[in-house]
Formats: C-alpha cells, sequence, structure tokens
C-alpha cells in the first residue's frame, strides 16, 4: 500500500464468513499474528453468512495468511483516496467521478476525529450485555476518557 499518494489502486480481498460468534475474530487475530496491518475494513451480513471486505498494507503476505484459513474469498481492485476530514469532501470527491460517468458501486470509508483516533462501528449479537460489559469500571489509564450507558463521556 502506498502511503505517499493521495489516490491509489489497491487489492481488496472479499472473505465470506459463516455467521456464528469467534468467526470474525479468528480471521483478524490470524492476520494480526501475521503481522498483517489492515488499513481498511467494512464486514457486511446476511442470514446465512458475512462478507468481510479488507485492505491490508501488503496484500501479498494477506493473501498468502487468508490462503492458510482456507475460506472462500475473493480479490478486486479497488481505489483508495485520502480526503480530507471536512463536511463536504466525500460529495465532492464522488461528484467529480461522477461527472465523468464514473459509477461507485460501493464504498466504506474510516473517518478521522479528533487526536486522530477512529470511530468503530459494530453490530453486535447482544446489545445489553455488549452495553454491561463496556459499561464496567476497569483500570484505565490517566486521563482516559469513560463511556457512560447514556452515551456522555466525562474525562478521568
Amino acid at each position: 500500500m502506498s502511503t505517499d499518494n493521495t489516490l491509489a489502486a489497491e487489492t481488496q480481498f472479499s472473505i465470506f464468513l459463516v455467521n456464528k460468534p469467534g468467526i470474525l475474530a479468528r480471521v483478524v487475530q490470524h492476520l494480526a499474528d501475521t503481522k498483517i496491518n489492515i488499513t481498511a475494513m467494512s464486514m457486511m451480513d446476511s442470514t446465512e453468512h458475512g462478507v468481510l471486505r479488507l485492505v491490508a498494507d501488503d496484500a501479498g503476505i494477506c493473501r498468502t495468511a487468508l490462503g492458510e484459513l482456507d475460506l472462500p474469498k475473493t480479490e478486486q481492485e479497488v481505489l483508495m483516496a485520502t480526503l480530507p476530514n471536512r463536511p463536504g469532501a466525500l460529495a465532492d470527491f464522488v461528484e467529480r467521478l461522477a461527472s465523468d460517468h464514473i459509477n461507485v458501486h460501493y464504498a466504506y470509508c474510516t473517518t478521522g476525529s479528533r487526536n486522530g483516533k477512529t470511530l468503530g462501528i459494530f453490530k453486535v449479537s447482544n446489545m445489553p450485555r455488549a452495553l454491561k460489559i463496556l459499561g464496567e469500571r476497569r483500570p484505565r489509564r490517566k486521563g482516559a476518557t469513560a463511556i457512560r450507558n447514556n452515551g456522555r463521556t466525562r474525562r478521568r
């Protein structure tokens, strides 16, 4: 993956997963064990299976690691673009493509936020339990932010 350019053609892997607890964890843990950095990912589900789409720093090493898991997968070439984190940046980008009659079949984005952090969105199978577990008090680093069940945050 190129980090110097704002536009690059990259390899995206689509991995087809059975919709069961632990399957996604097994895949991403294997990638972590193989020292593969996931640059971007998206997870889509249906009744019977999920599709994990991901772009990694090194497509060749990722291809080998995914092959070791013996899961059905495909590869696609995708456009990776660095966009400013401001209102309208995505609209400007896709409008430029549309004005040249280029269709966007699907897209997923990571978001930058204050302090360089990323927002993660997770669909979980048991929301009340997840809120309970994540809401339990745990030792935190000094200056960490506590998240309350009402969605408000407070500095510790």
